[in-house]
């Protein structure tokens, strides 16, 4: 492995925390949106969107950031 892909390596792994870090700064936020006794009506159908779109974002960075673990353990291996 060059200097090149071990930079790009160190940058995608810093993205993808980062990508963590704001999902679930949006989840918390949204979740102070929720109005409880009625979750589905007004702002809080659009709070309960974003929570699980957030939640979404969390599962696939982290299904990625395993994959590229997985990868580099395979390439090391060689």
């Amino acid at each position: 492995m060059d200097a090149a892909d071990q930079l790009k390596t160190i940058h995608m792994k810093y993205f993808i925390l980062f990508l963590i870090f704001a999902a679930t700064g949006l989840l918390l936020f949204n979740m102070t949106k929720v109005d409880f006794s009625h979750p589905f009506e007004g702002e809080s159908i659009i709070a309960l969107i974003t929570i699980v779109a957030a939640l979404c974002v969390i599962v696939l960075m982290l299904i990625l950031r395993t994959s590229k673990r997985i990868e580099q353990k395979v390439k090391n291996s060689k």
